[in-house]
């Protein structure tokens, strides 16, 4: 029987990270091309995925927990810009991460920005509507930041 939850919850814990991977993609022209079909933001998530403590801590507290993933799925198309030192990205990855951390001036990770993104006779246009990163205290904090970037209180 121990045998048997054991399985079950590892079983679990693939799914569950296999079902947060797909909703992350690295090509910014494939989820701009879905967030102007479902008419949502794109989040970017500048990350150092196998080196930087504070974008584990961000994806762990914040980015793997249900409150966030359904929150992602109706409100943004997840893409994230990994700058690893262990790994080797393809190099058209690694050229359009490069080229928008350049764009977005990023100096520390992590750092998320929350855009508005069209394409254009064939070129990508992002309009910056404001950035974040780690937040303490798990996902509700972290949610109200970004809800506050996304869906702006309109004063007058």
């Amino acid at each position: 029987m121990k045998k048997f939850l054991i399985l079950i919850f590892l079983l679990t814990g693939t799914v569950i990270s296999r079902a947060q991977d797909s909703l992350w993609l690295n090509d910014l022209a494939k989820a701009t091309e879905i967030a102007q079909k479902e008419n949502k933001k794109v989040m970017l998530f500048f990350t150092g995925s196998d080196w930087c403590g504070w974008c584990k801590r961000l994806q762990n507290e914040v980015f793997t927990k249900e409150e966030f993933l359904t929150w992602a799925k109706s409100n943004v198309v997840l893409v994230e810009l990994d700058f690893p030192r262990g790994k080797q990205l393809e190099p058209n990855i690694a050229a359009q991460n490069n080229q928008l951390q350049q764009m977005f001036g990023i100096r520390g990770y992590p750092t998320v920005w929350f855009v508005n993104s069209t394409i254009t006779d064939g070129k990508i246009n992002l309009e910056k509507l404001g950035s974040t990163g780690y937040v303490a205290g798990g996902p509700t904090a972290w949610l109200q930041g970004a809800e506050s970037i996304i869906h702006p209180v309109k004063t007058e």
